[in-house]
């Protein structure tokens, strides 16, 4: 395992094989060594990156443009090539350069107590000893080969998605759907308005941003819940149906259905993946905005990436010719180039984003964090360097299919991506906004309103489940609550019990405890003078390679006089609302493989003073300890 204290070092010594490893140190020693013994020759400090051995043996392997930039080469004249500046620490330069022969050393001497197969195989598995990594590598490689592979089939299906896009018959649908003369029109007044902006933009780049408005304000609609399209009434997300045929044909996987609250007719809200099918029916969640606007982008002859977020968003980035980057497009938001959107803003806890498009794919979860340390620790469905191999070797084939100018020119803009992922944002001079798209309770059970957003007293205890060992083996979390005894017990690890109903609570709004002593009753109700009240119980398995296959729930509950209570079950995008009738006995919910799990309680209601007893859960009797009026079963797989 390579011992260097530099992560690029380790990084070109686990992600490749012995050859690509001793080749491209040669040719790092090579630079560092003319540079050390001729340290005034400007000649020596210059890469030119179009060069075929650089590309080929160096450039081509994982890590080794890394390895530049720790040495402390920058990129100059748009790429073209790499200069180390001559005020750059000649030390680090060194001591890179010694370390690079250490390794080379190591693996060129061949012990003759260990089979070549077996130097081999230690060589191949070897991960960078980061802080994170550290971690990963007290597992074997075994436990991740169900993620990795979930994970690699995901990368593929990524891949495979962002092709439809290049369909010449639907870019041309989308572009006939698009008002392109009228967009054009609005970005030449927008430029023509800011001529005098220190850094002007091009036409293209305000086209962009008419693009983006456009999609948000006048074509896609977001989708809660569907009106009733019988008597036009609010539904309820109530469950999951088996989609028909024509709905597969168009990508849909799942169905949510959506009934009615006045008339009962089941709605069908169909989730469909097919950007074509998304120009007609403009509908959808994240998933949707992020498939058809990509679309609309590559129909308008836009450079774009798809983007998944492994905690459960999708955007846009598109690159901009004027500014020779990639820029960050949330069509959902109307928002353009505010990266750390989600992790400031929204306070999402970020771990893997992947760029696609149809030449390329990277890892750009680096350009959306100012916390990469906290990022890399929370990063455990797949060993890194496995990652970093994956995702190269996926990049280099699509490199392969490509004409010499456009590989040149994919070239040119990964040194500048490599250049900003190493540069740690901060995000001091930048107030980013909560998330604005979909409903106030949708987002709060989610987490993603932002900072300051929460207008009611909200207590956050920020308790959320997460699977103990024991819980993995058995797949399953098990949790049920007494409010006589006023406590949780964890069925599923060994009866381990929490004392006290807020002890488990992810966070509460005018919430209590009341024991009636002459009814010898006692339930959670609201506080005294309160409208409405609320408390959520969260489960997040995102650290783990498991996903919540089924949930099974009970929460008894009791109302009077014109009373409410209602629960919402969001697992990922997907959340069901259920009446607290219909929660008195097991109700079983299918949550599509999802890594979190948010159930609320709301209650709201009442008449007159006393309005504030008319909503009350998990009421039973206060010597009733044994039963459990709250209950919760994970399935997990």
């Amino acid at each position: 395992m390579a011992s260097s204290s530099y992560s690029s070092v380790r990084q070109l010594v686990s992600d490749n094989s012995k050859e690509e490893f001793i080749a491209a140190a040669d040719i790092l020693i090579k630079f560092a060594r003319n540079i050390l013994e001729n340290p005034a020759d400007k000649k020596y400090r210059r890469i030119r990156i179009s060069n075929q051995v650089i590309q080929n043996k160096l450039l081509s392997v994982s890590g080794g443009m890394e390895c530049l930039f720790e040495m402390g080469f920058e990129e100059i004249e748009d790429g073209e090539f790499l200069m180390l500046p001559v005020g750059a620490n000649l030390q680090v330069l060194k001591t890179i350069k010694e370390d690079l022969k250490q390794e080379q050393e190591k693996l060129l001497v061949k012990p003759a107590s260990i089979p070549a197969q077996a130097q081999h195989a230690s060589f191949a598995a070897a991960v960078r000893p980061s802080s994170h990594d550290v971690t990963q590598t007290t597992r074997p490689a075994e436990l991740f080969a169900r993620s990795e592979a979930e994970f690699h089939a995901r990368l593929k299906e990524g891949m495979k998605r962002v092709l439809s896009y290049e369909n010449p018959a639907v870019k041309r649908k989308a572009r006939s759907i698009i008002p392109v003369e009228s967009l054009e029109l609005e970005a030449k007044r927008n430029m023509e308005s800011n001529a005098g902006a220190s850094k002007p933009l091009n036409i293209r780049d305000y086209l962009l941003l008419a693009l983006l408005s456009w999609f948000k304000k006048s074509f896609f609609h977001w989708v809660d819940t569907l009106p009733c399209s019988l008597c036009g009434g609010v539904t309820r997300n109530t469950s999951s149906l088996p989609p028909s045929m024509e709905e597969m044909a168009w990508g849909a996987g799942r169905v949510e259905a959506h009934t009615c609250t006045t008339c009962a007719h089941v709605n069908r809200f169909p989730r469909y993946t097919n950007a074509e099918k998304l120009l007609d029916t403009r509908l959808g969640r994240c998933g949707e905005w992020a498939d058809c606007f990509t679309l609309c982008c590559r129909a308008l002859d836009f450079e774009a990436r798809y983007v998944m977020d492994w905690t459960d968003h999708v955007w846009t980035e598109v690159f901009s010719e004027s500014q020779s980057r990639w820029l960050h497009c949330d069509p959902c938001e109307n928002i353009c180039d505010k990266p750390l959107l989600y992790e400031s803003g929204w306070g999402k806890k970020l771990t893997y984003v992947i760029a696609v498009s149809c030449d390329e794919i990277q890892d750009v979860t680096w350009r959306y964090s100012a916390k990469h340390n906290e990022v890399l620790a929370r990063r455990t469905l797949c060993r890194e360097a496995w990652l970093r191999r994956t995702i190269h070797n996926m990049w280099k084939q699509k490199l392969l299919t490509l004409t010499p100018e456009r590989q040149q020119q994919l070239w040119h803009r990964l040194i500048c991506e490599l250049a900003e992922f190493v540069t740690v944002k901060t995000n001091d001079s930048e107030n980013l906004p909560g998330r604005s798209t979909g409903s106030l309770a949708w987002r709060q059970a989610r987490g993603e309103l932002g900072n300051g957003a929460i207008a009611d007293p909200v207590v956050q205890n920020n308790f959320i489940f997460s699977p103990k060992e024991d819980e993995r083996e058995c797949e399953m979390i098990h949790i049920v609550y007494s409010c006589a005894a006023d406590k949780y017990i964890r069925k599923s690890s060994k009866d381990e019990e929490y004392q006290g109903w807020g002890a488990c609570v992810y966070s509460f709004s005018y919430v209590l405890r009341k024991e009636e002593f002459d009814w010898k009753m006692v339930y959670l109700a609201r506080e005294e003078g309160s409208a409405s009240a609320e408390i959520v119980w969260k489960f997040d398995l995102s650290d783990t390679d498991l996903r919540i296959s089924k949930m099974e729930f009970k929460a008894q509950s009791a109302v009077y006089e014109n009373g409410s209570v209602s629960w919402r079950i969001c697992a990922g995008d997907n959340c069901f609302v259920q009446t607290g009738e219909a929660l008195q006995q097991f109700q079983s919910f299918d949550l599509h493989g999802s890594q979190s799990l948010s159930v609320t309680a709301v209650m709201q209601g009442g008449q007159g003073d006393n309005a504030w007893q008319h909503t009350q859960l998990f009421r039973q009797p206060t010597n009733d300890v044994n039963n459990y009026p709250f209950e919760i079963k994970l399935f997990l797989n």
